[in-house]
């Protein structure tokens, strides 16, 4: 199973803390009993950035081969690291064109989007 993980950092974001929060989240994903977490380049800017900013998106691509249960642990490794953090920052996942947003929902609305999505994408 491949997918994608990006995070937006929160807006007005330093690109060297944009930086520093890419690698930290990158090296926890990598942690986990995941195949490989890649690196894509670029990407579109944030909807709403003015012209001539830079993307403040930093992306990976996530492949798996474990069972359905580490998508779980991926999952909740992204709302702890979101919890972690005081800002405004927001992580998707994204998986054949579904995405869930993690960001400052409640932890009650953020768990029952998460239930559902990984119940979506489980494999049978």
């Amino acid at each position: 199973m491949e997918f994608l993980v990006a995070l937006e950092p929160e807006p007005g974001t330093d690109p060297e803390d944009v930086e520093r929060l890419g690698r930290q989240l990158r090296n926890e994903l990598r942690a986990l009993d995941v195949d490989d977490v890649a690196v894509l380049d670029g990407g579109p800017p944030p909807e709403g950035s003015k012209s001539g900013t830079a993307a403040l998106l930093t992306e990976w691509l996530v492949t798996l081969s474990a069972g359905g249960g580490v998508l779980v642990t991926v999952i909740g490794t992204l709302k702890e690291w979101l919890s972690r953090r005081g800002a405004a920052h927001k992580v998707t996942v994204t998986i054949d064109g579904d995405t869930l947003e993690l960001s400052n929902a409640t932890d009650d609305e953020r768990a029952a989007l998460v239930e559902t999505f990984v119940r979506r994408h489980q494999p049978a």
